[in-house]
């Protein structure tokens, strides 16, 4: 009895030491990928002269596994509240896939050159500054209230929406009518690079929700000439040329994708 007693209580104690490695290596593991992620978020800061630093994430488990391999599986920086010289204020965004480091550190500096499997990289304005811009101070962007590009409900991988059928609510107090009304916009990216954004009206919309605002036909003109605009400097991270447009809650977005390219940390903010 006593030699079964002291089996369990030496089984128990291999557990609980075990127990104990695998929360320390996790720890350790945990641990390191934060300063990477914090090194690579001040070098972008620093390349780039922004105010302050970008949220920067070294997706997958363990992140000791893959700076020992010199390939980062997946990373994502997001910087909010870029400045812009059109539009005020941008939100910049970008994915990276199979992140080589065979030439760089595993703690990126400002000077990395990056060789990138796939790169899928997003400009966002809100609703406030598009609005502001527009002169449309209680502007409101939604998705379209048709959806029909895929499964999903319309959006891409990314949550964009389709670009056209997009739904402006707001009261165009400049167009001298001074009721909210909902106005469906087709997004458009034109220009010789591609990065203006052109927002094209093409009616009103009634019924459930929207404004449910109707405009007399002599009024009509005006108030869609109201949410017409031409956004240009619309740069994507990196320089990455458009690929897409639409709405992502609401914010408008841009968002080119592309394989094979070489980036450089101070190309993250194009503006």
């Amino acid at each position: 009895m006593g030699q079964n007693v002291g089996v369990r209580r030496l089984l128990i104690g291999l557990v609980a030491a075990l127990t104990s490695l695998v929360v320390a290596a996790v720890g350790v593991d945990f641990g390191t990928a934060i300063y990477a992620e914090y090194r690579w978020a001040r070098s972008l800061r620093t390349a780039n002269d922004l105010g302050f630093d970008p949220w920067v994430g070294v997706l997958g488990f363990p992140f000791v596994t893959q700076a020992l391999d010199h390939e980062y599986g997946e990373v994502e920086v997001r910087a909010g509240g870029v400045d812009h010289p059109v539009v005020g204020k941008a939100s910049l965004e970008t994915t990276l896939h199979d992140v080589d480091l065979a030439k760089s550190s595993w703690l990126i500096g400002p000077e990395a050159t990056l060789p990138i499997g796939k790169i899928e990289s997003r400009i966002i304005v809100d609703s406030t500054h598009l609005g502001r811009y527009m002169g449309i101070k209680d502007l409101l962007v939604e998705a379209p209230t048709r959806e029909t590009n895929d499964s999903t409900g319309g959006t891409t991988e990314s949550g964009i929406s389709d670009s056209r059928g997009l739904v402006f609510t707001g009261t165009p107090t400049a167009s001298g009518f001074e009721e909210k009304v909902s106005i469906s916009v087709d997004l458009t990216m034109v220009g010789e690079d591609q990065t203006t954004v052109l927002l094209t009206p093409t009616g009103v919309l009634t019924g459930p929700g929207t404004a449910d605002e109707e405009v007399p036909d002599d009024e009509l003109a005006a108030v869609l000439a109201a949410f017409s605009a031409s956004i240009p400097g619309l740069k994507l991270p990196f320089g990455i040329a458009p690929t897409s447009g639409g709405a992502r809650g609401s914010d408008i977005i841009v968002e080119g994708i592309a394989e094979g390219v070489t980036v450089t940390l101070d190309g993250f903010d194009q503006t």
